[in-house]
């Protein structure tokens, strides 16, 4: 018994939704104040998969967002390393002027986490205060607790 094939349109689809799954599965437990070490383990499995499908059928925003989770996800793990790595390409992607308010702050935030996760207690400091201070500045409730939700898992700065 023969199946049939899906259509590219039809598997690009497809990848579209797991990626986006993946990707809120990987943001829903990186929010998470007290994660397991299975939960640990399915947040980093859960980022590459959003990575490497939006690798696939994403644009650059996908793509940008994708990375960026990653670098967060690898700073939440204490991989300083790797969290740099991956927050290289989208820091430029972020900071080109091109994006809302939200992508701004979001970017921020992850700035400040990976800071942190290297030791870097000035830029750290700096930015999560700045991140702060754009998520206060975001005119909707909803994203302000959306944004909120990341910078509680961000480790506060001494001396704020």
């Amino acid at each position: 018994m023969s199946q049939q094939q899906p259509s590219p349109e039809e598997l690009a689809t497809c990848q579209r939704r797991i990626a986006a799954r993946a990707n809120n599965k990987a943001w829903e437990l990186s929010e998470k104040l007290n994660r397991t070490p299975a939960e640990d383990q399915e947040m980093l499995h859960a980022a590459h998969a959003a990575m490497h499908l939006w690798s696939i059928v994403g644009n650059e925003n996908n793509k940008a967002h994708a990375e960026q989770l990653l670098a967060h996800v690898y700073a939440l793990h204490g991989d300083a390393t790797r969290a740099e790595q991956y927050f290289q390409g989208p820091r430029a992607f972020f900071a080109s002027g091109q994006c809302e308010a939200w992508e701004v702050a979001i970017s921020r935030t992850i700035a400040a986490n990976v800071a942190a996760c290297v030791g870097d207690v000035g830029e750290h400091k700096t930015l999560y205060l700045e991140a702060a201070s754009l998520i206060a500045a975001l005119p909707g409730a909803e994203d302000r607790e959306i944004l909120l939700a990341t910078l509680r898992v961000v480790p506060i700065p001494q001396g704020t």
